[in-house]
């Protein structure tokens, strides 16, 4: 398993169905938020909080279009 999708295992076990995440998810997070990663450590307590902070600020229609591009 990756460091990504530990975190994304560890996040989803640690969270109700409203913040469950995915690669997709993930990915885009990492896009938008680069400043946070100066290596390819997906640190569970660094980035969680900072991760369902930009997580909850999406609308459901950002959150489609991230998984329908991700789709194609």
């Amino acid at each position: 398993m990756t460091k990504k999708q530990q975190f994304l295992s560890e996040h989803n076990k640690l969270s109700p169905m409203a913040l469950q995440a995915t690669t997709a998810l993930l990915s885009r997070f990492r896009i938008e938020k680069t400043l946070l990663f100066k290596d390819d450590n997906w640190s569970l307590d660094r980035l969680r909080r900072p991760f369902i902070l930009w997580l909850t600020s999406l609308t459901s229609q950002e959150k489609d279009n991230i998984e329908n591009k991700n789709k194609t």
